[in-house]
Parts: structure tokens; sequence; C-alpha cells
């Protein structure tokens, strides 16, 4: 059986018009974590997507310790250990936050780095740009719209016609003003999607600000809070719009840590949103299993954390769970020589939290519906 990444947008292409989501992890940590998600992938026979951000894996190693080439070739090797065919190897939120020449000749070079790595799915996230000076959704998004089109014709050619998914982000995620959130809006999407479609860029999925945040998020107390600031209406308009306008894309929702599976399962437009990003869970999980397995090491990482980021006004526990991400390279030769059976609690957990995600998305199944899509 073939166990290497398939393109992203075969996945996002078979199941664009099916009422499911698929989950996307971001694994910090690898052992136990990825074989625990690609074993409910399997049992569940659910496509499912494998996913680093430019910041957690680049040619230095971001800081979970993984260049591009490493996260692939562990990721793989759990995939064919497992006998998993349906699965995808996503760049997440390659950012361009300035959209200098010097800036995206970096970008690309990461970018020509994961291609050479194997992966075969995209989100290029120059959502960060944008002109305050503009008339109309189209001026204000056209730095935006500029970087993506670059970015997307620079992936085109290096892949040479094999094919590859791509994710497009319009709306800052996670950014306030002094009165809130900002969402997308509809018209942006739709501006946004028209002028890359206009420039012969055309992404299967889009990510927007919908009122979620990415990581751990706590109260005025420094106390963790679920994630229930998903603005389903909003998300829903913006759909609506996309599909109103002809415009053949879905949405990419970000941010789904601390989201209840109940409000996955019951509130989530599936279909409208086809893919969905979780990413801190899984290294929350890691530290709780380490917390009973490995209680000394837990000490060793919670005691670096707090040293080392420590914020006046912030609690401990808010500290520990913004910042704990950049002991992952620090602490990486433990978290990868942990023994059998602490890996193995670890797998297991992470095989019943994904079999959860899986459910509440609805994409069981998914791996067959991908499988006919191949075929014709």
């Amino acid at each position: 059986m073939e166990c290497n990444p398939i393109p992203g947008s075969v996945i996002f292409n078979a199941v664009k018009d099916k009422s499911c989501i698929i989950m996307a992890c971001n694994t910090r940590i690898v052992p136990g974590i990825t074989k625990g998600i690609f074993r409910a992938a399997k049992d569940l026979d659910s496509a499912v997507m494998i996913e680093l951000a430019k910041s957690e894996c680049n040619q230095e190693g971001g800081y979970t310790g993984l260049t591009p080439a490493e996260l692939s070739m562990r990721t793989c090797a759990v995939a064919c250990e497992v006998g998993l065919d349906i699965w995808a190897l996503h760049a997440d939120h390659i950012g361009v936050k300035k959209g200098t020449v010097e800036e995206l000749n970096s970008v690309k070079e990461l970018i020509a780095a994961q291609i050479k790595a194997g992966f075969t799915s995209f989100a290029i996230d120059a959502s960060h740009l944008f002109n305050f000076d503009g008339k109309t959704p189209a001026e204000e998004l056209a730095p935006n719209i500029d970087a993506t089109i670059e970015l997307a014709r620079f992936i085109e050619s290096e892949t040479c016609g094999r094919g590859f998914g791509l994710e497009a982000e319009v709306g800052e995620i996670g950014r306030t003003d002094g009165s809130g959130m900002v969402l997308t809006t509809p018209d942006e999407a739709v501006a946004f999607i028209t002028s890359l479609n206009s420039a012969g860029v055309r992404p299967q999925v889009l990510a927007i600000a919908n009122g979620s945040t990415h990581g751990n998020i706590f109260d005025e107390q420094g106390n963790p809070i679920e994630q229930v600031t998903i603005d389903i209406p909003r998300t829903k308009a913006v759909a609506k719009a996309l599909r109103e306008n002809n415009l053949n894309v879905r949405i990419a929702q970000h941010g789904i840590t601390g989201t209840p599976r109940h409000m996955i399962a019951e509130q989530f437009p599936h279909g409208d949103i086809i893919k969905g990003n979780v990413g801190t869970f899984w290294m929350n999980l890691v530290w709780d299993v380490l917390k009973e397995e490995q209680p000394d090491l837990y000490q060793k990482i919670w005691d670096w954390t707090i040293r080392m980021h420590s914020a006046e006004g912030k609690s401990d526990l808010e500290v520990f769970g913004k910042s704990s991400k950049f002991a992952i390279k620090e602490f990486f030769k433990e978290l990868y020589s942990l023994d059998d059976a602490t890996v193995s609690a670890i797998e297991n957990q992470a095989y019943e939290e994904a079999s959860t995600f899986m459910r509440a998305f609805k994409s069981e199944g998914t791996a067959e519906i991908v499988r006919e899509y191949m075929k014709s």
C-alpha cells in the first residue's frame, strides 16, 4: 500500500460537496502523537492532514526542532508503519508580514525546502498585509493578494505539475481592535478569491478571521477557558457569499484547540468548513501524559518555561499554556527518547482524542471518498 502523502487538492476536491471536515493536526511532538492520530484515521477510514507552521518547522528547526525534511521523514515512517494511505503533508501558515522582496525570497526558500521534503499542500498567510488607505475591499487587500499570487505561482512552478493543495488567508486570525475581534466580511472574502482566480490562482480552502484564536486561551485571572468565540453566523455568511458568486472554495477553520467537541458536532457548518486545524491540543496532551508518567521531566519543562517566559501580571499557568511550546526544542532529546511505556500512553490517548475529533468532524469514511475520486 502507498503510504506517502497525497496532494491536499485531491482531498479538498473530493470532499468539497460533502458534509464533513478534514482534521489537520499540528504535531509539534511526533513520538506517540502521530501514530495515535494515524491509527484513528485508519480505523475510521478518515482522510487526515499533518501540518506545521513556518514558526514551528523551518530550515533552522523552528520552535519544534524539526526541519521540513525531518518532519516528512518521521511522518512518512509512521504512515508506513500504520498502513495509512489517504493523508497529506501541509505547510501551515507560511507567513508573510512585511511583503518585502527580501522576505518573499526567504519564504520561497522555505517553500522550496518543503517541496523537496515531500510536502503536498501549502497555506499562504499574507493576512498581515493590509492597505488601510484602500477605498474598496480589493484595494485594502491588494498587498495580501499580490503576495499570495506571487507565492502560489512559485509553488506551481516548483511542483512541476504534480498537484498541490492550496490554502489562502484573508483576515488576520485573532486580530483585535478597540471594539473586539476583527472579523472577515463576506465582501472581503469574495473580493479576495475573485482577485486570486482572475490571476489564475485557485485555492481550495480559505482561512478567515471568524472569532477564533490560536493556542490556549485564558480569562483575565489567568485561568484556562474554552474556545467558544467562533462566530458561526459570520462563517455561514462568508460561505454563502462565496457560493453565490460561484467561487469554488471552502473554509479552513483555525484555532480549534479548546473548542468543545459537541460544539463542533452540533454547530459547525460541516461542508462550508472542510478543514479544521487542531494544534496546541496535541502538545497539551503530551504535557498531561508526562505529568503522570514522567513527573521529573514535566517539572523540568515547567520550570524552564516559567523561568524563561514569565510575564508580569500573568499566572504561571497562563505562561506555561502560552509559552511551553518553546520548550519542545530545548528538551528535544528527552522528548524523542521517551521510554516505550510513555510513548504508548501518549499514542493511546492521541488515538482516543483523534477518534473523538473525527467523529465530531463527521470525517468517518472520507478516505474511501478520496480513493473513489482518485480513480475517476
